[in-house]
């Protein structure tokens, strides 16, 4: 584990906090009910299950739950077998985003990760920061296009994290981000990964790039059919694509 992510604990389990997380954190934070009693709620994103956008004075984090999907979500929604703290989604998905943060990719800021055990179980939510005038592809392309040096700078950033060895372990439109340019004008526009839950860093291989890759094709596909005006098109596509290899090529 980084040296600088502290561990704290509390008496339902444990807290990891990453650098310049305020001291007086403590486990009720990482519940919807304390901030919406606080007024602080600012709005969600509803995919499979809500996520929680929060402010705390100048800090606008996002706040969500580790819910189980497939067939083990038949048996509970949210309970994971405990083998240990640092086997726990939410440490290795906070672990993985101080790193990469760190080295100057764009990720969220990782913030604080809360792991709760009941008997063999454990439950987990974990804080970032909230990408600041940011959206998903998804919310972009169904206002319109992305220019073809847009969709190239998209294929470089993917490459970028392929390169570092960084498997992410659901890429799809709705994890991607597009944060326009900002009022300070060296701040250029950017693409961001999100929701690294199940990521890791793997030796580079040109085996999960691709599949990585490919899931990504399918999102847009998938989305298009339930989106018909979705600004997605195979020469899109074939220009993210060039951008990568382009990059990939050059590293």
């Amino acid at each position: 584990m980084n040296a600088d992510i502290k561990i704290i604990k509390t008496p339902q389990g444990h807290m990891a906090l990453c650098q310049d997380t305020p001291n007086d954190i403590v486990p009720t934070w990482f519940s919807v009910d304390f901030w919406r009693a606080k007024n602080a709620v600012v709005g969600s994103s509803k995919g499979r299950y809500t996520t929680w956008f929060v402010a705390l004075e100048h800090n606008h984090w996002v706040l969500r739950h580790y819910w189980r999907g497939g067939l083990m979500a038949k048996f509970s929604k949210d309970a994971y077998v405990y083998t240990g703290l640092e086997n726990t989604r939410a440490m290795a998905e906070l672990r993985l985003l101080d790193i990469l943060y760190r080295e100057d990719f764009t990720v969220p800021k990782p913030i604080a990760a809360n792991i709760v055990r009941t008997g063999l179980f454990y439950r987990a939510d974990i804080i970032i920061e909230r990408v600041e005038g940011a959206e998903d592809l998804v919310a972009k392309l169904s206002k319109g296009m992305m220019s073809t040096e847009q969709w190239q700078a998209l294929g470089v950033t993917i490459a970028q994290f392929h390169q570092r060895g960084v498997y992410h372990a659901d890429l799809n439109a709705k994890n991607i981000l597009f944060q326009p340019m900002q009022t300070d004008p060296i701040a250029p526009e950017r693409f961001y990964l999100i929701d690294f839950d199940r990521g890791e860093l793997k030796t580079p291989s040109l085996q999960w790039q691709k599949l990585n890759l490919d899931r990504l094709l399918r999102s847009f596909n998938k989305e298009q059919g339930k989106l018909p005006n979705l600004a997605f098109t195979a020469n899109n596509w074939a220009s993210l694509i060039e951008g990568y290899q382009t990059a990939m090529l050059s590293m």
